[in-house]
């Protein structure tokens, strides 16, 4: 795939991170059924869902159908594949952002049992709903969020196969030279956000288990969108002339357009007992070496914090990589392009990811 140079605004960024590659748009070929996303409001959900809608069209147009629906086999109608998105839509411009992509959108707080029954059914479903920043002071709504909300979407899509985003928060942090926790390795999650992360995993699990449901889950690890992620973080720090902080000096990082990509692949990997699965990038990113480029980019001097820690939040994604191939975004393009559109003063989310909260404070 050739990529792009740089982006002009926000509608190319968003185009490029909603396409879908051949291997998506083949998955949606092979999947039969309607898709729903649930917490599709999300830094990542939109450009999940608009991905999806533009792969199940995709596929339908290569099978010689129309998405809208046409005639099958047997003479009767064919009904379009629905993809749904699901959140509580407290800003009016995500929904209108989806409905425009040709995503069905349903409001709903699926902290409320009653509604969660009443939504659409699916035999696939992606689970991104969770809260993360702004746990401290707000434990219990955490926890409500991230492990209650989980365990009413698994009871009403017993049936169904289920995507559901975690993070590799769950594991404990490790040397730079390790190599990473693998999906193996036993969790020994730090900070009370990451309990609550490993409780969502447990109650997918559980429920995997009772019911055999069909599960992956995703144990995510910072992906790039050039308005957030830890490549702006690292950006803005060194453009700003503020030191940065070397407590943690290495990350995983991936685009977020492949995390989405293999996040999609991985429903035909969902079993029971759950298929676990660690998305990001295959390289361990030191923080030092990714400021000096920057800083070089930004034709200024970059200055540090402290020295390098110990210890870093790692994966291994060598699971993903002989399943999936590698990542479509080399490392080297997205630092440039983060130096690009930070240097124009171009939007950022304002979420930084505090990476480097070595105490998983969140």
């Amino acid at each position: 795939m050739d990529l792009p140079e740089n982006f002009r605004d926000e509608e190319e960024l968003d185009e490029f991170i909603s396409r879908p590659s051949e291997e998506v748009i083949d998955l949606f070929r092979r999947l039969d059924g309607d898709l729903v996303v649930l917490g599709v409001a999300g830094k990542m959900g939109i450009h999940l869902a608009t991905m999806a809608r533009r792969a199940a069209d995709a596929a339908d147009a290569a099978d010689g159908a129309d998405a809208a629906g046409a005639a099958d086999t047997a003479g009767g109608p064919k009904t379009a594949r629905r993809v749904t998105g699901v959140a509580r839509f407290s800003d009016a411009l995500s929904r209108e952002r989806l409905e425009r992509a040709g995503v069905r959108t349903v409001a709903c707080d699926l902290l409320d049992r009653k509604k969660t029954e009443t939504l659409p059914d699916a035999p696939n479903v992606v689970f991104m709903a969770g809260r993360k920043f702004g746990t401290s002071g707000e434990e219990s709504a955490t926890w409500a969020s991230n492990v209650l909300m989980p365990g009413l979407t698994a009871e009403r899509y017993a049936d169904s196969r289920i995507a559901a985003f975690s993070t590799a928060c769950v594991y404990p942090f490790t040397s730079p030279g390790s190599g990473g926790s693998r999906e193996d390795d036993a969790p020994s999650p730090v900070g009370e956000y990451a309990w609550t992360a490993l409780g969502r995993e447990r109650v997918f699990d559980w429920n995997s288990r009772r019911r055999g449901t069909r599960v992956s889950l995703i144990r995510l690890s910072y992906s790039i969108d050039l308005r957030y992620g830890v490549l702006r973080d690292i950006a803005e720090r060194v453009l700003a002339g503020t030191p940065v902080d070397l407590s943690v000096p290495c990350a995983n990082v991936v685009w977020q357009g492949d995390a989405i990509a293999q996040a999609l692949l991985s429903l035909e990997r969902a079993s029971s007992p759950p298929f676990v699965l660690n998305v990001s990038g295959p390289e361990t990113v030191s923080v030092r070496r990714t400021a000096e480029a920057f800083a070089r980019a930004f034709g200024r001097e970059c200055a540090f914090r402290g020295e390098e820690g110990p210890l870093a939040l790692l994966a291994n994604t060598q699971r993903a990589a002989r399943l999936f191939g590698y990542p479509r975004v080399s490392l080297d393009a997205m630092i440039g392009w983060t130096a690009d559109w930070t240097a124009r003063g171009l939007r950022s989310l304002g979420k930084p990811t505090h990476f480097d909260a070595a105490d998983g404070r969140f």
